[in-house]
């Protein structure tokens, strides 16, 4: 099994499109209440999809980034704004937090091989 997609829930359509793609991913699906992006590197996408109510998204959506320092300071420039900048975190990531226009948490990390390799893992199925 893989892991195909995340939807995050936008207010405004074309705010939020514009934001992910002054982050880098490219839009591939364009309609007035949904949007897809195909990220940099890899075949992961995401969408979001309009939602008129309100509401509150409380996952976390994690991009891994390599270069993260660099990719950080770049966005800075463009004038992206980090709710905390790139910080080396117990659980052996370095991350920087951010939010889209609708308040959707984003994290940008670079964790290496303890991505899928940490060294508390357990290999635990039926």
């Amino acid at each position: 099994m893989n892991l195909n997609q995340i939807t995050l829930p936008v207010r405004d359509m074309p705010q939020a499109t514009a934001f992910y793609r002054r982050l880098g991913f490219l839009q591939i699906v364009d309609t007035p209440h949904y949007a897809r992006f195909e990220c940099p590197r890899g075949e992961s996408s995401f969408s979001l999809a309009l939602e008129e109510g309100d509401f509150r998204n409380g996952a976390v959506i994690y991009f891994e980034c390599e270069d993260l320092d660099a990719r950080v300071a770049a966005l800075r420039e463009k004038g992206v704004e980090f709710a905390q900048m790139p910080e080396d975190m117990r659980w052996l990531w370095r991350e920087a937090v951010l939010y889209d226009p609708s308040g959707n948490k984003l994290k940008f990390y670079w964790a290496g091989e303890n991505r899928l390799n940490p060294p508390w893992r357990v290999e635990i199925s039926e």
